[in-house]
């Protein structure tokens, strides 16, 4: 029997039963309150008065109506700057000691997101929120005690001047795990700190025989890697055979349904995949049961959520918000309905554009999924593709063609008629003709969005699909950023990036 392992699903047992449902509209209340009393005297809280927000009765809706909405350059030219300057209590009292570095999926350019000591306990908290839920996913005692491989960026962090450390978030939070999980951490300290992918991942293969992995964690496309490469160091049929006792997947940064069918065909058999919504600037979201792939917001903590309709009257277009959209809360979200994410947190990040969007599943129970970036958002000539139909016509593609697809990228292209095309770039090893192909998507794609199907008739003349390998959606991420950490590929690129996407393609098949 698994004593320890026993003895931590007990432990478990215990406190889910001592905790109460959540009420996560009273959850939003006290945060809101708490993020506003605890700035108001910083330069932002007393620029906007928190004072009498405060004061208000409804000052949620008073918050909603004086703060406006920022996006990372916005904020930052305004209030963050200062904090790289050395200055002190600008949006939040306490001085960050970490800057999450984060290019996203956008842009070359790094964003510099604070965390406080206040977000590092929040995230924290979320992390012991996922722990108990795992009673929900009927796990085996002896799972308790086997080893978690987490892959993020480095923890070897880049020192500042000014005493801070700056890393990708999963670099942060992995620098900084309690002190009882360190037996449980894999690839270990030593091994997480190497900051070159390809030379950490060699290790992490040469070493794998060493531990009893029973769960893993990290964004897909560089698991499947990192998987792959243990496979082929030890000559092996799947990762089973080395890891006999691996259960549990936790995927993160970016929706899993992309990636199933790629991943499924790296295990020797079937393993719980758990979806988390951890981001640079916190810990959104974490599923929480079973019977849905959605995940729940996580609403207690230092994060207070808004959502504002997803509509193309809203959006600017690069990708932030019009001054004048409306945005609602919790109390007023509907079902079926894509929504813009808008954050405040104990960073001090203020009606924050995070990029996502999403839609709430189970309104009463908080639950959402991600359904795609406002930046990739396709909406030349009206077709109004979002990235959870870009990524439904993908999964329509392995269907048809028994392939498996893990990246892709598209393009509005205008020619010399005026007309647009959709230019995609499909990273599989399918050897079907491009032009069948495009076929298909584009007759999914008429069925699945009626915009698209209107625009097709119009300015939208048609689809053009070519067929590559998967690895240089990898390359292109290493020469552009850099490989793995929460490094996403570009689902839609506009034309200047795209143009410098078919060239390095180009150059790439010639190799």
């Amino acid at each position: 029997m698994a004593i320890l392992g026993g003895i931590i699903k007990s432990m478990i047992d215990l406190a889910n039963v001592f905790t109460a449902d959540d009420d996560h509209i009273v959850n939003q209340q006290k945060v809101l309150q708490h993020l506003l009393t605890t700035a108001k005297n910083t330069q932002f809280g007393k620029f906007y008065n928190f004072e009498n927000i405060l004061k208000d009765k409804n000052y949620e809706n008073t918050f909603a109506k004086n703060i406006p909405f920022f996006d990372y350059d916005t904020i930052n030219n305004k209030w963050l700057s200062k904090l790289h300057k050395g200055k002190q209590n600008i949006t939040w009292p306490t001085s960050p000691n970490y800057f999450a570095l984060s290019s996203g999926t956008t842009g070359s350019s790094s964003k510099r997101i604070p965390v406080t000591d206040e977000m590092l306990e929040v995230i924290k908290q979320s992390g012991v929120k996922q722990i108990l839920a795992l009673k929900n996913f009927n796990l085996p005692a002896s799972f308790f005690e086997k080893e978690i491989m987490m892959l993020g960026s480095s923890t070897n962090l880049n020192e500042r001047k000014d005493a801070k450390e700056e890393g990708e978030i999963s670099g942060i939070t992995a620098s900084n795990i309690p002190f009882w999980f360190k037996s449980y951490y894999k690839p270990g300290e030593d091994i997480a700190k190497i900051s070159d992918w390809d030379t950490r991942v060699q290790k992490i293969a040469e070493d794998a025989a060493k531990w009893d992995i029973g769960a893993l964690s990290g964004i897909p496309s560089w698991i499947e890697l990192m998987l792959q490469k243990v496979i082929a160091y030890h000559n092996l049929n799947n990762i089973h055979e080395i890891w006999p006792n691996l259960q549990v997947y936790t995927s993160g940064g970016v929706a899993f349904s992309p990636y199933e069918k790629s991943f499924k065909a790296l295990l020797g058999k079937e393993v719980t995949v758990i979806d988390t919504y951890l981001a640079s600037e916190g810990y959104i979201a974490t599923q929480v049961r079973p019977e849905t792939k959605a995940m729940q917001l996580n609403t207690n903590g230092g994060i207070y959520f808004e959502f504002v309709p997803f509509k193309p009257e809203y959006i600017l277009s690069n990708g932030s918000l019009k001054n004048d959209a409306p945005s609602v809360t919790l109390k007023d979200v509907k079902l079926n309905q894509d929504y813009v994410l808008i954050i405040s947190t104990v960073s001090g990040l203020w009606r924050y554009l995070i990029g996502d969007t999403i839609e709430f599943t189970d309104v009463k129970r908080a639950e959402i999924k991600i359904t795609g970036r406002t930046k990739f958002f396709l909406n030349i000539v009206g077709s109004q593709l979002s990235v959870n139909k870009m990524d439904a016509g993908m999964r329509s593609l392995e269907e048809r063609f028994n392939t498996q697809i893990t990246e892709y990228t598209i393009c509005a292209k205008q020619h010399k008629d005026d007309k647009f095309y959709h230019i995609w770039y499909i990273g599989t090893d399918l050897k079907e003709d491009e032009i069948l192909i495009a076929e298909k998507l584009d007759e999914f794609l008429k069925g699945a969005n009626k915009n698209y199907k209107v625009a097709r008739g119009k300015a939208l003349e048609g689809v053009k699909v070519n067929i590559i390998p998967a690895t240089i959606f990898h390359n292109w991420s290493e020469i552009n950023k850099k490989k793995g950490g929460q490094v996403k590929m570009e689902r839609v690129m506009g034309s200047e990036k795209f143009a410098k996407w078919e060239a390095f393609v180009k150059e790439e098949l010639k190799s």
